[in-house]
């Protein structure tokens, strides 16, 4: 996939939206994302005329709130994308492949949160929040690109790591990410819950999505049976941030662990630097726009104060046995993230649309 965006001739701002009203459609719209993707839409105030919430046949007749209106839930044809500016494909990767080449044809922006098109030759991988930290200038494109939201972890790893280097050049990163169920979708939610309740009343345990035991345990690989593998979900990671920091911050030695947590990424990273380390210049240099240190141990980062902020919370700890090097505690929403990562490129699509008009 070619990732890579043209060279900068000025800093990208904050997403400009256009004076038109777009129509939009999200395709997954009862999904963890989906729902996601909605919320976030409202609270930005994307200029959109009508959101049309689709799904599979399980979903049908259901209503969903978007803003202040009711929705019902329809079912996922090619007529539904008429007329549509940007769809949202927040459903399973084989729903995104099945649909996105229909929903393309009809003149409509592509935002893959599924991960399906990511090896696809024309899609970009993309995260607005490093383009702004890089400085990376917007492109026109009459038809723009697919967007495939890149991986929540990865975005809070390349944000970390470019803010955490100008307060001195980074010598090893070493990583431990702990992934929540609800990077798979409410099935993951649901098998943790029920794996939690049957343990304590000593029943078998579910394990059609991770095949094997997460509740109250941690693991760095999943079962045989289970889809993606806990393997995949780590280099996809890596690939993302590679495709989104590229040689702008350094490539850290990562290990991923399922934790028995229902929502929210948490972060372990140890930082060695060439020079001794200033935690305060490493604080001052982490502060900015989607970054949020915390001083006072009752604030420390947890996935519980991280959910619903769109924030990456971050406490520093300094590393007693390395007078060069410390360690960041972490943790952030990782559904918010995907969703105002995917808002934010329908955003910049439209900014960067000569006319901010996509049909």
């Amino acid at each position: 996939m070619n990732s890579t965006f043209k060279p900068a001739v000025a800093a990208q701002p904050e997403p400009v939206r256009g004076a038109n009203l777009y129509r939009v459609a999200i395709v997954g719209a009862s999904t963890l994302k989906g729902k996601e993707v909605a919320e976030v839409l409202n609270d930005r105030n994307f200029p959109s005329l009508d959101i049309k919430l689709l799904d599979d046949d399980e979903s049908l007749g259901k209503l969903e709130t978007v803003g202040d209106e009711i929705s019902f839930i329809q079912s996922v044809r090619p007529e539904q994308f008429e007329n549509i500016d940007f769809t949202f494909f927040a459903s399973d990767p084989e729903s995104t492949r099945k649909n996105w080449k229909t929903a393309r044809t009809a003149g409509s922006a592509i935002i893959d949160l599924s991960f399906a098109l990511e090896d696809e030759t024309d899609a970009v991988v993309r995260s607005p929040w490093i383009e702004r930290q890089l400085g990376q200038a917007l492109t026109l494109e009459l038809q723009p690109r697919p967007a495939v939201v890149a991986h929540p972890a990865a975005v809070a790893l390349a944000l970390l790591l470019l803010r955490t280097q100008k307060a001195g050049q980074l010598a090893r990163v070493v990583a431990t990410v702990f992934e929540p169920a609800s990077q798979h979708g409410q099935k993951g939610m649901d098998e943790l819950h029920e794996q939690t309740v049957n343990l304590l009343s000593f029943q078998q345990l579910p394990k059609n999505v991770f095949d094997t035991q997460v509740a109250f345990n941690m693991v760095t690989r999943y079962g045989e049976q289970s889809a993606p593998a806990l393997s995949t979900v780590e280099r996809r990671i890596m690939k993302h941030y590679r495709q989104i920091a590229g040689d702008n911050a350094p490539q850290p030695s990562l290990l991923l662990v399922q934790a028995p947590i229902f929502h929210g990424h948490a972060f372990a990273l140890h930082l060695e630097m060439e020079q001794a380390v200033d935690i305060e210049k490493v604080s001052q240099a982490l502060v900015g726009e989607h970054v949020n240190v915390t001083h006072l141990p009752e604030d420390a980062p947890s996935n519980v104060n991280a959910a619903g902020q769109g924030d990456v919370l971050v406490s520093i700890i300094p590393d007693a046995n390395l007078a060069n090097a410390f360690w960041l505690w972490a943790a952030s929403d990782n559904l918010r993230i995907t969703a105002a990562t995917a808002v934010e490129c329908a955003e910049t699509m439209a900014a960067s649309r000569p006319r901010g008009k996509i049909q």
